[in-house]
């Protein structure tokens, strides 16, 4: 009898909580996802170098930033030609994920701003600081971006990597090698169908 109560006691339990588990997630998920769309239209007003406020980040992007849907790949285009996508790739230690603006020339960079990565705080984590992402401004991905030990770089392809932070900076360059050439290309293709 007493094994009896503690079995149905569980089961009440386990029901109640669950109930309650789906309830919460009804109620929060739009909140997530509303969040999810802030996050990223700010971060793409940001890599294109549109002012906005924090309030007004949807509006701001809704007025100013035209999507492109090219398949797998989502292209923001600000009224002066540059365009923006998300990349997402392997870090040294974890995923690293941003997004990148090229400018309307199709070999240049014009912003990149790291939304999330997991690397060591205070070196390889410096990749998400403003001071590192700067200067990539103007920098040309074609033949290929280059990390120069710091302070080396000159060419108008190079930037300078993180010292100390070698792994995270190599990391860094393959995934924004691999994904500035392949989004140019096929935003290229693109614009040159329409």
């Amino acid at each position: 009898m007493k094994a009896l109560k503690i079995i149905l006691f569980v089961l009440v339990m386990g029901t109640v909580s669950s109930v309650m588990l789906v309830g919460v997630n009804s109620f929060t998920q739009p909140l997530i996802f509303k969040n999810e769309e802030v996050k990223l239209k700010s971060a793409v007003l940001g890599a294109l170098e549109i002012t906005y406020e924090t309030g007004s980040a949807l509006a701001i992007f809704n007025d100013k930033v035209r999507v492109l849907d090219a398949g797998k790949t989502e292209f923001f285009i600000s009224r002066d030609g540059a365009a923006a996508f998300e990349f997402y790739g392997p870090g040294l230690w974890g995923p690293i994920s941003g997004v990148a603006s090229i400018n309307p020339d199709l070999k240049s960079i014009k912003a990149i701003k790291i939304v999330s990565q997991e690397e060591t705080p205070g070196l390889g984590g410096r990749i998400a600081e403003h001071g590192f992402l700067k200067q990539f401004r103007g920098k040309e991905f074609f033949p290929r971006l280059v990390f120069m030990p710091e302070g080396k770089s000159s060419a108008v392809n190079e930037v300078d990597a993180i010292t100390g932070a070698t792994g995270s900076s190599r990391a860094l360059e393959r995934l924004l090698n691999s994904v500035l050439q392949k989004n140019a290309g096929i935003l290229k293709e693109q614009l040159n169908n329409r």
